[in-house]
């Protein structure tokens, strides 16, 4: 059954903005935006699109301006706001990482631990969970939001930040030091509670969980198809543990028969020669959008 009304989806503007359209993009949503434009074009007259801020996207969906989107877990801590979480999604910026918002100190500097971090002052964007943090810690620091560039504030203007990072790489290049991980974060797929129990809105909602949920199986997996000689296809598959389960079809030749399976695109180098050695031939590599289980 069809929406009567599309549904308000909320993308996250900025650092994932094009990892989340890519990845839309493998699920099957064709996301068509300006460099300027906050309602991108959706290729499903059932998604209305909207760029959001990933720090205020939790309270737009909570409070019905958004029906759905997709935001990292830390801001929807941070916000405290009532949603409906469907899914994690295990993409982030750059990598398949989880970002992780870190204490980080100079790299001289006496902080060891949280513990002695009592008495001093950092600064963070995410002033909430960072006060959570110290709280369950016992520890008590002056907290002071800060609108960007957090890394260059020490040591001049506070004793330690706390901020996001994938591979630590720019923290590194301030010569700061990490001393602990306060969240990992990957994105979720969070619905205001109302839309998730409608259950023809849940329903559509499921099977876009589903198909992101497949397009991120499918990355770094490759597909091969071969023609194998069936006096050889007990040896092929007991001398390679990836083809435990293929798939096998006959050919119109009784003596050869097709061969299909789905591994890591890592192994793929190594594998092919293998295969050749052992009979196999018609070998073809093809990339997957989706991998459903």
């Amino acid at each position: 059954m069809s929406l009567k009304t599309p549904l308000r989806f909320g993308l996250p503007k900025g650092s994932l903005e094009q990892s989340t359209i890519e990845l839309l993009g493998r699920a099957g949503f064709k996301v068509q935006s300006s460099s300027r434009g906050y309602k991108p074009y959706i290729n499903d007259p059932e998604l209305d699109g909207r760029l959001v801020r990933p720090q205020e996207m939790s309270r737009y969906v909570a409070q019905g301006f958004l029906d759905f989107g997709i935001t990292g877990k830390d801001w929807i801590q941070e916000s405290g706001h009532k949603v409906e979480v469907m899914c994690d999604l295990a993409y982030s910026k750059a990598t398949a990482l989880p970002a992780r918002w870190v204490i980080a100190v100079p790299e001289n500097s006496d902080i060891k631990s949280v513990k002695d971090l009592q008495g001093k002052r950092i600064a963070t964007e995410l002033v909430e969970t960072t006060k959570r943090y110290l709280a369950q810690h016992n520890v008590t620091a002056e907290i002071e939001f800060s609108w960007g560039a957090t890394e260059v504030k020490v040591p001049e203007l506070v004793d330690a930040i706390v901020d996001l990072t994938e591979t630590g790489s720019s923290l590194r290049a301030n010569k700061l030091r990490i001393v602990e991980t306060i969240i990992e974060s990957y994105p979720q797929l969070i619905v205001n509670e109302a839309v998730y129990a409608d259950p023809i809105k849940r329903k559509k909602l499921e099977n876009i969980k589903l198909l992101l949920i497949g397009a991120l199986n499918a990355r770094e997996k490759v597909g091969l198809k071969m023609n194998v000689p069936k006096a050889v296809l007990e040896k092929l598959s007991a001398t390679l543990p990836a083809l435990r389960n293929p798939t096998i079809s006959p050919l119109a030749d009784p003596s050869w028969t097709a061969v299909e399976i789905i591994i890591d695109e890592a192994v793929v180098r190594d594998l092919i020669p293998r295969l050749k050695e052992l009979g196999a031939e018609g070998i073809i590599e093809y990339p997957l959008n989706k991998v459903v289980y």
